[in-house]
């Protein structure tokens, strides 16, 4: 702004010139300024200044803003501030339409002083803008629009109410405010407009000459206070959700609250408080009141997960990570009931494994008929069942709980550590579940893929291959499995070999090659036998064609990649093994095969597994209703003892100890086979004297002349050749075999650690081992130190003599 014609060389009287900028500034203050002339009072002032009188001047505005603001701003503030007022702030209670009406009086009423005091100075800031510009900016003062906010603060807001020397207005401002803000949080309608300008108010004054942004009145005055109170508002309100005992709601609550918060800090307060009441509604409100509804029996997150509630969870999750990155008491939660669900699974399997047969065992000489079955068969399919079953419930506990994690969880990485770790604990907590897994694959391969589309057993495969996953006693599975893949490919049992091929990638991808290595040596004996049977039929051709001899199919198999031991039965209690005895025709096929074989492949040992075998016979009955002959499908030992009944009268007899002496079949395959022919209602070939279950030696067998069977072709499967469970000391058997092999394992991978380290420390050559094995088993350190003493025994390592920490060097 620049004047022209203003004379610097006359005398001022500085009295007289004052007394007119103060009747103008009286006149600015009262709302009258619209006859004033702005240029004439710049004029003044600038001839003030010009003339040395700018201190004086300066010092003038300061007492004439500090007068105003005592006589005649400061008594019309305290006269809006009711008695009923300040006694509710020391604790009478009033209702909150009266608190809501006398806080808005207070309210308005700074309000309207502080915008009148702001338009004022800034009125008066233009005429003093000389001074603004030179006095004060040569002697580091103020500008007079600042030191008037500061008179505001100083002798408007600081002033101490009168008979309450312990409250000001700006204290009794806050306390307002923040009732204000309460009775919004509470539901009530407050007047949010003249809150904020209030905020707006303190946001615009400091508590000094210091203008920082720390030094707001605000952030020193206002904001400690509200969130102290939001503090003991959060943590009453949590305390009185929590025990409403409906965490759907706190969940509600919590949210509500927090985004009505940050909805308040943008329409009500200031912007500034939101990281900080975010912090405060988060600590107070969530985190020490999260474990506690987790918890809630009736509507925590048990309940959430058992009955579906993904919505609720999903807010459980969201609270979870306002508290704690990593959501550790939901994730303990979490965890903890995939334990309890895991092992009401594992009790349930076990009690159905274990369980009694559905029907009663039939009493000796109880005469079989109709088409019910013999009790003998239900526990061996009950045990199987169970084996399933509790596979399928596991998988739909991971299903259940992978869709939660996707759903509700966002796919959090780390409670799917928690969950993965779960399922871990509580399978290998379950002592079958290497043998129940086994069983679940081979059911599968075996008739349950029967029917499905790739896609579909793509996806069960998966599955199976998940759970292998969560084993830690691999080496267990593969022993079990291998057992069931051999009686699958010896049997011809499996629907898909494609699936099978599948089935070993599936597991070579996910454990190693050591692990599937021998199951794909199994696979290609099966493959070269073929081979070997059709050289060998086409050698033997032009005999079998002139003499009418008997076809054999034969399956040559490693007997280092089998699982010979697990294939024979069980049963034997100690015979000692004698070979069969085989009739002489089929006794002249096995030595013509032998000599055809070990032309090929010289030194070798050929060992025959007659229990291992199926055979096909014609059958003639002479009272089968049309065609009298059948083709029946019968394993070895069957065909053995059917063949024995060729040379005998149709009315005569075997006794079972008589059979055995002529077969040399074990008692208990005898036994079992017997049974089949004899007692399976279904396909009784035999008659047996006394009709009961159970075999002894002096029971009599007969054949069957009056079979009936509406089929050309039978299978007949040996009672109790399915898959069965292993009892406690088989199963004790299995483990201390497996237990020994590992023992072996262990000294090769002890062996070939220290044959390419040369030298190791025993905290690290131990180290080194167990992460080399714990993809197979997790192994037991003592048993690692029994391994290492045995192998410094064999002189394959040697201890390093004065060597601290302990350590052992390799021997070549």
């Amino acid at each position: 702004m620049a004047f022209k014609g203003i004379v610097t060389s006359e005398a001022v009287d500085f009295e007289r010139e004052w007394k007119s900028l103060s009747l103008s500034l009286r006149e600015i203050h009262t709302k009258n300024a619209s006859t004033l002339s702005f240029e004439e009072l710049y004029r003044t002032a600038y001839k003030l200044v010009l003339k040395k009188k700018g201190e004086t001047l300066y010092t003038r505005v300061q007492e004439f803003e500090q007068l105003w603001l005592s006589d005649t701003v400061r008594p019309r503030i305290l006269d809006q501030l009711p008695l009923n007022l300040l006694d509710h702030q020391v604790g009478n209670n009033f209702t909150s339409n009266e608190r809501r009406i006398a806080g808005e009086k207070l309210l308005r009423s700074l309000k309207q002083a502080w915008e009148d005091h702001n338009l004022c100075m800034n009125m008066t800031t233009d005429v003093l803008m000389y001074m603004d510009r030179v006095y004060c900016h040569d002697n580091r003062k103020p500008s007079i629009f600042n030191a008037a906010m500061g008179q505001f603060r100083d002798h408007v807001l600081r002033t101490t109410l009168p008979g309450r020397e312990d409250l000001n207005v700006a204290s009794v401002l806050v306390t307002v405010i923040l009732d204000q803000i309460r009775m919004d949080r509470e539901g009530d309608i407050v007047n949010t407009a003249l809150i904020k300008s209030c905020v707006y108010m303190l946001e615009g004054l400091y508590e000094n000459e210091d203008e920082s942004e720390v030094n707001k009145l605000y952030l020193t005055t206002f904001e400690p206070s509200f969130l102290a109170a939001s503090q003991a508002y959060y943590k009453t309100e949590g305390d009185s959700w929590v025990s409403k005992g409906d965490a759907s709601n706190f969940c509600k609550h919590a949210k509500r609250a927090a985004a009505d918060e940050q909805d308040r800090c943008r329409s009500t307060i200031s912007t500034l408080t939101a990281p900080k009441i975010k912090a405060v509604v988060e600590t107070e409100l969530v985190k020490h009141h999260l474990p506690d509804v987790i918890a809630l029996e009736t509507s925590g997150v048990n309940y959430m997960l058992d009955n579906d509630r993904l919505s609720d969870l999903e807010m459980i999750y969201e609270l979870s990570s306002w508290a704690d990155p990593n959501k550790e008491d939901l994730k303990q939660a979490v965890q903890k009931r995939i334990v309890e669900q895991g092992t009401e699974i594992n009790a349930a399997a076990q009690a159905m494994s274990d369980a009694p047969p559905l029907k009663p065992p039939m009493a000796d000489g109880e005469k079989l008929g109709g088409d019910g079955k013999p009790s003998l068969e239900r526990p061996i399919n009950q045990q199987t069942a169970a084996a399933v079953k509790w596979v399928d419930d596991i998988l739909l506990l991971k299903d259940k709980y992978d869709f939660v994690w996707t759903t509700a969880f966002q796919s959090d990485q780390g409670l799917q550590t928690g969950l993965s770790r779960s399922f871990t604990d509580f399978i290998n907590a379950f002592q079958r579940s290497s043998e129940y897994l086994s069983l679940f694959f081979d059911e599968n391969l075996k008739k349950g893929i029967k029917g499905k589309t790739e896609n579909e057993v793509d996806q069960l495969l998966d599955k199976g291959i998940t759970l292998l996953r969560f084993l830690q006693d691999k080496d267990l599975f593969e022993r079990y499995y291998k057992k069931h893949l051999a009686r699958r490919l010896l049997m011809k049992r499996s629907v898909s070999m494609d699936a099978e091929r599948q089935m070993i990638s599936r597991m070579k991808m996910e454990v190693g090659n050591n692990f599937t290595q021998k199951l794909e040596s199994m696979f290609k004996d099966m493959t070269v036998s073929e081979d070997l049977s059709s050289q060998y039929r086409e050698q033997t051709a032009q005999v079998r064609a002139e003499s009418k001899r008997a076809e054999l199919d034969v399956n040559v198999l490693t007997s280092t990649m089998w699982p010979m031991e697990a294939m024979v039965s069980s049963h034997n209690d100690g015979e000692m093994k004698i070979p069969c005895i085989f009739p002489p025709e089929i006794e002249r096929l096995k030595q013509s095969f032998e000599q055809f074989y070990l032309s090929k492949h010289n030194g070798r040992k050929l060992t025959w597994q007659a229990g291992l075998g199926t055979a096909d016979l014609r059958a003639y009955f002479p009272e089968m209703k049309g065609k009298k002959t059948r083709e029946l499908n019968v394993p070895t030992y069957c065909m053995l003892i059917l063949l024995l009944f060729n040379e005998l009268p149709p009315p005569a007899s075997l006794t079972a100890e008589e059979i055995q002496a002529t077969t040399n079949i074990p008692w208990s395959e005898l036994t079992r086979n017997l049974q089949t022919l004899a007692v399976a209602p279904k396909n009784r070939l035999l008659i047996k004297e006394p009709q009961s279950k159970e075999v002894n030696k002096t029971d009599k067998f007969s054949l069957n002349d009056r079979f009936q069977s509406q089929y050309m072709r039978i299978k007949i499967g040996v009672i109790a050749s399915g898959n069965k469970i292993e009892n406690r000391d088989e199963r004790l058997e299995t483990e201390k075999k497996n237990d020994a092999e590992r023992g072996h394992t262990i000294e090769a991978a002890i062996v070939r650690t220290m044959k390419q380290r040369k030298e190791l420390t025993h905290q690290n050559l131990v180290s080194e081992v167990i992460q080399q094995l714990t993809a197979r088993f997790p192994p037991d350190v003592t048993s690692l130190k029994k391994r290492i003493e045995s192998l410094i025994e064999r002189e394959y390592l040697e201890r390093i003599e004065e060597r601290d920490p302990p350590a052992y060097r390799y021997l070549a």
